[in-house]
């Protein structure tokens, strides 16, 4: 390796978009080197490992010194107890957007980056420092950067912090359903790091190897790479519809939906929106269906007084964040009866501790002499809330849509 990154130094490389900049971060950080911050610090890292990068939830120091009291006090406004001290992340990142003009994922970035090698062989070696440094398509990846030249022009253009950042990056893959820019700021403190710049094509040669999957050869192959390693590519497209659904919060995204509650308006939240201004809902009951036309039935006068929300089909990401929230919530779910519907309900009452919603035997029979029913495709699966369904979904062999179950269900939500 270090014989290639020498060639690689003198070789030259080439890498679209040469006149983009390295992540850029804020100065003055030296004072939260000191022991004081320290054990502050490590605990919002582990606590942003756990919520994949977003600024929620606290961190809890035992038996804080006096020094890491006084830290507390500043950021809080508080005088904790001597044996324990709690800060929210919210708090801490206020403080620190206060203090030096940057929140705490940019903060710990820059505290936890590269800094600027100055040659070739630091740079490999603060990427290096990648957790998956050991794994065969890691050394693949910087032994493809230095054959090619890429890291040897990387630090003549001095943009030799690059291949630390991708390391960063590369870090906190695999992820679970992040969106793109949450990643971004959490990795580098910058949430354009990744939107089409040099950056985002290191971490995008390395994802190719790590994947065994062909370059991609345009914007919906790297949107299918960035969804395979548990990143959403696109957190505007990632949409729940909702009815009568109110929030906690005070933001402009929970106003919103509460005037278009007391309206009777449905609402499209998306999962940009949820990531920005987080949502927890206000009702103790959520419904939640399939099809968007039961949902426009709720919406007419008289048609609904539960919370409703519609998964159109399959939960996105941006409906697993909205429930995922509903703190003490009684969620009620149903989807079509059909094979990949019953096993969507089942995944629902695991994931949420949801109740199914007029998903029984004695409503699907209900449903069929309504509707007529379809051919059920498909392999058979299990209905442990009521065994009785899949025996006789597989007897009938007959699907049936959850609209043919419309007067009981709009009647449920007002009664509720």
């Amino acid at each position: 390796m270090d014989d290639e990154a020498r060639d690689a130094a003198a070789a030259g490389g080439t890498e679209p978009g040469d006149d983009t900049p390295s992540p850029r971060g804020p100065a003055g950080l030296d004072e939260l080197r000191g022991d004081e911050w320290r054990r502050l610090l490590a605990a919002a890292r582990r606590r942003l490992a756990k919520t994949g990068g977003e600024v929620t939830g606290s961190v809890t120091l035992a038996y804080p010194s006096d020094d890491e009291s006084r830290v507390v006090t500043r950021i809080t406004g508080r005088r904790e107890s001597s044996r324990r001290a709690v800060v929210s992340l919210r708090e801490l990142d206020g403080a620190l957007r206060r203090a030096y003009g940057a929140g705490l994922c940019r903060v710990l970035a820059w505290l936890d980056g590269p800094g600027r090698p100055e040659d070739v062989r630091a740079a490999l070696a603060a990427a290096m420092r990648c957790r998956h440094a050991a794994e065969g398509w890691f050394a693949g990846w910087l032994g493809a950067l230095t054959r090619d030249g890429t890291v040897g022009r990387l630090v003549r253009q001095g943009r030799s912090d690059l291949p630390g950042w991708a390391a960063a990056v590369l870090d906190r893959l695999p992820a679970r359903d992040v969106p793109l820019p949450v990643l971004a700021e959490w990795a580098t403190g910058d949430a354009a790091a990744l939107s089409g710049t040099p950056l985002a094509s290191l971490v995008m040669r390395a994802l190719v190897l790590w994947q065994g999957a062909p370059p991609p050869a345009g914007r919906e192959d790297e949107r299918r790479i960035w969804r395979d390693a548990g990143v959403v590519p696109d957190d505007l497209a990632s949409q729940v519809l909702v009815l009568g659904l109110r929030a906690r919060e005070e933001h402009a995204v929970a106003r919103w939906l509460d005037d278009a509650a007391a309206a009777g308006m449905p609402f499209r939240l998306t999962l940009q929106q949820l990531v920005a201004a987080p949502v927890t809902p206000r009702d103790g009951l959520i419904f939640v269906c399939e099809s968007p036309a039961v949902l426009r039935a709720a919406a007419e006068p008289g048609g609904a007084g539960a919370a409703l929300v519609c998964t159109e089909g399959r939960p996105s990401v941006a409906c697993d964040r909205l429930l995922g929230a509903a703190e003490g919530a009684r969620i009620h779910w149903r989807n079509d009866f059909d094979w990949p519907g019953v096993r969507m309900t089942a995944a629902a009452t695991e994931r949420y501790a949801a109740t199914p919603w007029r998903m029984g035997a004695g409503d699907y029979a209900d449903a069929l002499a309504a509707g007529g029913g379809e051919p059920l495709a498909g392999s058979r699966t299990t209905t442990p809330w009521d065994p009785g369904l899949a025996d006789a979904m597989a007897r009938e062999r007959r699907a049936a849509r959850e609209e043919w179950l419309l007067p009981a269900l709009l009647s449920d939500l007002r009664s509720s």
